[in-house]
C-alpha cells in the first residue's frame, strides 16, 4: 500500500508524520457513548440527503443532475487524513519546485538539518489546531484512497466532522437536530455548486496551480512561516508579537502575478462561501425551526474566536480572510438575488467570464451591469 507521504516531495514534508503528530496532539472530542455516536452519524447522513433536496430546490441548480460525490461522516483524525491527502495532491508542484531550489538555497544547510520530519511535525501541529474547529468541508481536490473514497474523474467528497458538530451544538446550547441540519445545508450547498457546475472545479484548480507556479520564494521563508505558527501553538512567541506585520502565510509568498491570481481566487471563494450562507439562511426558516437562534449564536462564536491565541493563528493562517469571505459574499448574493432574482443570479455559473471580480463582490451593481445589461451575443 502506498503511504500518504509517498516518494514525491518527501524531502520537504513528511506527510505521514504530519498525520501522526496531528492525531497525537489534537484535543479529545466530546464525551458521547458508542450508541450516541452511531445515532449522530446516522442522523447526519439523513440530514445530508434531505439537505441536498432542499438546496437544489431553493437554488434551481442541478435539479436533473446526478453525482457520485461521496458523503463521509468522520472523526477528527479522519478529517486530518483526508486533508493531508488533498494538500499533498494540490501542493505537489510547489513542493517539487522548492525541492529543486533546495540545492542552491542559502538555507540549504539548515534545511538539511531540519528536513521533512520536522516540517511534518510542525504541519501536524497546525492540523491538530484546525481539526477541532471544522464542522464540515467539501473537498474539491480529493484523491481517492483505500480508506477515503472520492468522486469519479477527480470529483470531490463531502466531509461532516461529527465530534465537532456535537461539541459546538453543546457549546451554543441549541437544539441538536436543528443545528445538524443547519450545518449540512451549508456544506451541501458547496457539493451542489461543484456537481451542478461542471467547469468550476477545473477552473479553480487552474487558478490555484497558476498561483503555485508563480511562487518565487526561498524554501526557508515558507518553513519559517510554518514554524512561527507552530510556535504560537506551543507558546513559543512572546505575547503580542506578530512577525511580518501579522501577514498570513498566503500574503507573505505573493509575487505581483500572484496578487492578480489571488484577487480572482478571493472573489470566487467569497462567492462560494457567501452563496452557501445565503442558501443556508434561505432554506433554514422552512425546515429548521430554531434557525434564528442558531444563526445569532453561531455568528457571535464565529466573530469572537476562542482566545488571543486563536485570533493570532487565524490571522497567520489567513482564516480571518475566510470570515470576511462569508460576510462579503453573502452580501453580494443577497443584493443580486434581490435585484434580478435567483435565475438572474444563477447566470454567475455560466462560465469563468461571468464570475464576479473582487471589486464586483463589493459592488454587486457593477456585476449586474456587466452580465445582465449586455446585449445577448
Amino acid at each position: 500500500m502506498t503511504s500518504i507521504g509517498g516518494a514525491a516531495s518527501s524531502g520537504m514534508v513528511d506527510w505521514n508524520l504530519a498525520v501522526a503528530t496531528a492525531t497525537r496532539l489534537m484535543r479529545p472530542g466530546p464525551d458521547v457513548s458508542r450508541d450516541e455516536a452511531r445515532a449522530v452519524v446516522a442522523e447526519l447522513r439523513r440530514h445530508a440527503q434531505a439537505a441536498e433536496e432542499h438546496v437544489r430546490g431553493f437554488t434551481g441548480l442541478g435539479t436533473a443532475e446526478t453525482h457520485d460525490t461521496p458523503l463521509l461522516v468522520v472523526d477528527r483524525p479522519g478529517w486530518v487524513r483526508a486533508n493531508v491527502a488533498g494538500f499533498r495532491e494540490l501542493l505537489k508542484p510547489l513542493l517539487d519546485k522548492m525541492q529543486e531550489r533546495r540545492g542552491t538555497s542559502p538555507g540549504n544547510a539548515v534545511l538539511g538539518a531540519v528536513g521533512g520530519k520536522v516540517t511534518g511535525v510542525e504541519l501536524g501541529m497546525l492540523l491538530s489546531f484546525l481539526a477541532s474547529r471544522v464542522l464540515g468541508q467539501y473537498e474539491t481536490f480529493a484523491p481517492a484512497t483505500r480508506d477515503l473514497p472520492a468522486g469519479a474523474n477527480g470529483g470531490g467528497r463531502l466531509l461532516l466532522v461529527a465530534p465537532n458538530i456535537v461539541h459546538v451544538e453543546r457549546e451554543l446550547d441549541v437544539e441538536p437536530h436543528d443545528f445538524r441540519l443547519w450545518v449540512t445545508l451549508h456544506e451541501e450547498t458547496h457539493r451542489t455548486q461543484f456537481t451542478a457546475v461542471p467547469w468550476l472545479r477545473d477552473h479553480l484548480e487552474g487558478e490555484i496551480q497558476a498561483f503555485l507556479q508563480e511562487t518565487d520564494v526561498d524554501p526557508m521563508t515558507v518553513l519559517e512561516r510554518v514554524r512561527e505558527a507552530a510556535q504560537s501553538l506551543a507558546g513559543g512567541r512572546p505575547e503580542g508579537e506578530e512577525g511580518d506585520d501579522g501577514r498570513s502565510l498566503v500574503e507573505i509568498v505573493q509575487t505581483p502575478a500572484q496578487r492578480e491570481i489571488l484577487g480572482r481566487l478571493t472573489a470566487v471563494m467569497s462567492l462560494l462561501e457567501g452563496h452557501a450562507d445565503y442558501v443556508m439562511d434561505g432554506v433554514g426558516p422552512e425546515v429548521v425551526p430554531s434557525v434564528a437562534e442558531i444563526r445569532e449564536k453561531f455568528q457571535q462564536r464565529r466573530a469572537k474566536g476562542a482566545s488571543r491565541l486563536d485570533m493570532a493563528l487565524r490571522k497567520l493562517l489567513g482564516l480571518d480572510a475566510k470570515l470576511r469571505q462569508y460576510r462579503d459574499g453573502e452580501r453580494f448574493v443577497r443584493a443580486v438575488v434581490d435585484e434580478v432574482g435567483m435565475d438572474g443570479f444563477n447566470r454567475v455559473w455560466t462560465s469563468p467570464n461571468t464570475l464576479p471580480t473582487k471589486a464586483e463582490i463589493g459592488k454587486p451593481a457593477d456585476w449586474i451591469t456587466r452580465v445582465h445589461r449586455k446585449p445577448e451575443a
